[in-house]
């Protein structure tokens, strides 16, 4: 079936799938966690936009180091890292 596609075809019609917001990031925190069924991984590359994983993709990786900075800065101020 895919052989009849012109080249970047199967890119335009993933373009236009219409995944949840919700389910976008559920399945970026899913990767992000490392463990998820194939079942569901499957379910996710049929559903969701690529463009909304990415832009979901740089957010969650934003708030992670956004998250852990405040982390490091928190324990540097307690005097925790000192004892």
């Amino acid at each position: 079936m895919s052989d009849d596609l012109q080249p970047g075809e199967d890119l335009k019609r993933a373009m236009r799938r219409k995944g949840s917001l919700l389910g976008t990031f559920r399945a970026v925190a899913w990767s992000f966690f490392g463990v998820r069924k194939g079942s569901g991984h499957e379910e996710d590359v049929s559903q969701l936009n690529p463009l909304h994983v990415i832009v979901a993709g740089v957010i969650v990786a934003a708030m992670f180091v956004v998250g852990l900075i405040l982390l490091v800065r928190w324990v540097v101020s307690s005097g925790a890292a000192m004892n």
